[in-house]
């Protein structure tokens, strides 16, 4: 893989943070907070937690120079490669949905019906994701500072920057508004996706020198960690100020704040900054329209096409928009497919890495069999939780769709060693 090493600490940082700050990061924690308080920066700051353990793995991934998936399907066979493949993009369907899920809150500060907001913006996103646009991300990354420093003037007329300041210790005391399993879901969920996630990967590989990388991902870590508690506070202090109408859905929290700071949804500064949150909702859900169709062809099933591609974009949008239409939580929903990602892939993960330290070698077979079962396992429990939201077990979905990922990977990965050592072996035996 020929590497294009050229981030120096503060591109690699902007790189990283900008992978994470977006609608999910904004509208999700701004609908938490208005139920949970500061208690509700609990997935922005895990995001930062798992930047921090991102940093063990740095070096290594910067090293090798290759995305997750093509590392272990060199070690283990091109079905790894395939399976870690689709699991990495059936991660992304969540994403897509939340993409349209918060640009139809948005609009729906304007007035405008959600169900078909979210047809309209999949039809953009999926004509969008077709264009050659990538130079838009710049505008797009320009519409998200513009949307930061609205919060910051947000923070400034709400009085609220003592807020701000007293934030983190806040976040620790307002948690006991969480039950356990919840916190634990979302927290180990998010925290080992970022380490793990290809997202992350294609930037860590491209930092100049080895230097740049950890003082990069530091970096990223630390601004992760500040930014997290952004919204919080300016939804709090929104609605300690009784600016928030009775009965608002937290999904609109933010939109509605911006929209008071620039006077209304009439005036020209309202409307600036609600386009500020709804043009990215475009870019990004355009943006992985376009990596999951990429993934897919990837795999050569179906013929190099412009049919091909429009084929593989039209079933990815029609997957995004029946999950944006059964709804949810956007933390709640995005932690769901970060969950699923996880379970499926951290066994085989860590039995590749056990093997990078020379200790020991688990064999192709087991391997091939832990992660069939547990991606099998994590995905069956995604779709029966997103038809019925009430099917928990251990306390949290989130928790459930990691833990069965993980158990049933693990279990079957000292199966296979077990089936491999003693089985297959007196078998040759009794042949020879």
């Amino acid at each position: 893989m020929v590497l294009n090493r050229k981030l120096d600490t503060f591109s690699l940082a902007a790189l990283l943070v900008s992978a994470h700050y977006g609608l999910g990061f904004l509208l999700g924690t701004a609908e938490k907070s208005l139920t949970l308080g500061t208690a509700g920066s609990l997935y922005a700051v895990c995001l930062g937690l798992g930047t921090i353990v991102l940093l063990g793995l740095a070096k290594f991934y910067w090293r090798q120079g290759e995305q997750i998936w093509t590392l272990l399907g060199s070690a283990y066979g091109d079905g790894v490669k395939v399976f870690v493949g689709l699991m990495s993009w059936s991660s992304l369907i969540g994403i897509e949905a939340v993409q349209l899920i918060s640009g139809a809150s948005i609009l729906k500060v304007f007035g405008i019906p959600t169900l078909p907001t979210m047809v309209v913006l999949a039809i953009l996103c999926s004509t969008i994701s077709l264009l050659p646009v990538e130079k838009v991300g710049w505008i797009l990354r320009g519409l998200l500072v513009l949307n930061f420093l609205g919060l910051l003037y947000g923070l400034w007329v709400l009085h609220a920057f003592p807020d701000y300041l007293r934030s983190p210790i806040e976040f620790a005391s307002s948690l006991k508004g969480m039950s356990l399993p919840s916190i634990v879901g979302i927290s180990v969920s998010t925290i080992l996706l970022v380490p793990i996630d290809m997202k992350h990967q294609q930037f860590v590989v491209q930092a100049k020198d080895v230097h740049s990388l950890y003082r990069g991902c530091l970096l990223s870590a630390i601004l992760l960690l500040l930014l997290a508690f952004l919204p919080s506070t300016v939804v709090v202090a929104a609605h300690n100020a009784g600016i928030l109408p009775a009965g608002i859905d937290g999904k609109e929290t933010l939109p509605f704040i911006l929209a008071w700071i620039g006077g209304g949804t009439q005036k020209p500064l309202g409307i600036a900054l609600i386009a500020s949150l709804l043009i990215p909702a475009l870019g990004v859900g355009s943006s992985i329209l376009r990596v999951q169709s990429k993934t897919i062809l990837d795999f050569n099933i179906l013929p190099a096409s412009l049919w091909s591609r429009i084929l593989v974009t039209t079933v990815n949008t029609l997957l995004g928009l029946a999950v944006a239409f059964k709804g949810g939580d956007i933390v709640n929903l995005i932690v769901c497919f970060y969950a699923a990602y996880v379970g499926a892939v951290f066994s085989p993960f860590v039995a590749y890495l056990v093997a990078q330290t020379g200790r020991y070698n688990f064999s192709k077979g087991s391997v091939k069999l832990s992660l069939s079962i547990s991606s099998f396992s994590a995905i069956s429990w995604l779709i029966i939780t997103l038809i019925n939201p009430d099917f928990v077990g251990f306390g949290s979905v989130e928790l459930d769709i990691m833990g069965i990922g993980i158990l049933s990977g693990s279990f079957f990965l000292l199966v296979g060693e077990v089936l491999e050592k003693y089985f297959l072996i007196s078998k040759v035996k009794e042949k020879a």
